[in-house]
């Protein structure tokens, strides 16, 4: 039971990440050592991202433009859309910094592993998806501020030190993972089980000190249960939006089975993995543990929607 619940196991360590760090918040002078635990997380975690993503691959499966092409305008141009209309629809409701994190949801990259993983189930193009999945990430690292400083207007405005940290904390580990991959890729594909746990265990950290800050600072004063009620339903609108659409635009670019299976798992699915460290460079540390909320519910319920659909997909019958 638990493992149809559950279908990944980084469902319930992000829920105990959420727990902990309201039961037991980071505060006092922990903080600064906690951030920059946090900091040295991140830059691990995007350079294994830089040394994972097969940059061979993704420049191979470019040629599929039909296909690449689609994932791109889905996930960095429809989805924007979409987290600024629910962002709208929510900013009389909620508060600010809350109804802003569902814009910030709209503009990450998809997930890698997870988006592959159910592609693979769903019968879908595995390779496409892997390539989908570094394309979306590589461009991702770069447009997701830029759409976000785009969209949000002063709210997202990125000024010169955010600019600096995220090439710093961001871009640059990601970067050095790519020139590095020539040695490192062979040991990390090897070694996948640790290198997860590492990915895992970077984005806790993020969580739990952006989340820390928000509780310290009074999130679970300023939510009351209405609150979340509509913060929980945006975001099931938001994932029911996602797929429908991004199955429907594989039928609308008249896509192979398998690719269209592709698109709908890339385009729809949105990264933690980004999410988290992006937050906690962009925002203050009260304000990144708010605006994660859309995130860190939609990324859940994300992983146990695909887990359910993706072998109803698999089966011949199914249209």
């Amino acid at each position: 039971m638990l493992s149809r619940l559950f279908p990944d196991r980084f469902v319930p360590v992000l829920l105990a990440t959420i727990g902990l760090a309201s039961l037991l918040p980071v505060r006092g002078g922990a903080v600064p050592v906690a951030e920059g635990v946090s900091t040295a997380a991140i830059v691990l975690l995007f350079f294994l991202n830089g040394v994972r993503l097969p940059r061979d691959e993704v420049l191979h499966g470019i040629r599929n433009w039909k296909l690449q092409g689609g994932n791109l305008a889905f996930c960095f141009t429809l989805m924007p859309l979409l987290g600024l209309a629910a962002q709208a629809a929510t900013a009389p409701l909620l508060p600010a910094t809350l109804a802003l994190g569902f814009l910030f949801l709209g503009v990450l990259p998809s997930t890698v592993q997870s988006a592959t993983a159910a592609s693979s189930m769903a019968g879908g193009n595995v390779a496409a998806s892997v390539v989908a999945a570094a394309l979306l990430n590589l461009v991702g690292v770069i447009a997701s501020p830029l759409l976000f400083a785009a969209l949000a207007g002063s709210a997202g405005e990125i000024h010169g030190a955010a600019a600096l940290r995220i090439a710093l904390i961001l871009l640059l580990p990601f970067l050095a993972g790519q020139v590095a991959q020539r040695w490192l890729r062979p040991w990390v594909l090897a070694h996948r089980g640790a290198a997860t746990f590492m990915d895992r265990t970077s984005i806790a950290i993020a969580v739990y000190v952006a989340f820390s800050a928000a509780v310290v600072g009074g999130i679970w004063r300023l939510l009351d249960g209405r609150e979340l009620g509509i913060a929980f339903a945006a975001v099931a609108a938001m994932l029911a939006l996602s797929f429908t659409g991004a199955w429907l635009l594989g039928s609308l670019l008249r896509l192979r089975r398998p690719d269209r299976v592709t698109l709908l798992f890339a385009g729809a699915q949105k990264s933690i993995a980004v999410g988290a460290p992006l937050a906690a460079t962009l925002f203050p540390p009260a304000t990144a543990g708010m605006v994660l909320v859309p995130i860190l519910v939609y990324h859940m319920a994300q992983l146990i929607l695909s887990a359910w659909i993706a072998p109803w997909l698999n089966r011949p019958e199914t249209v």
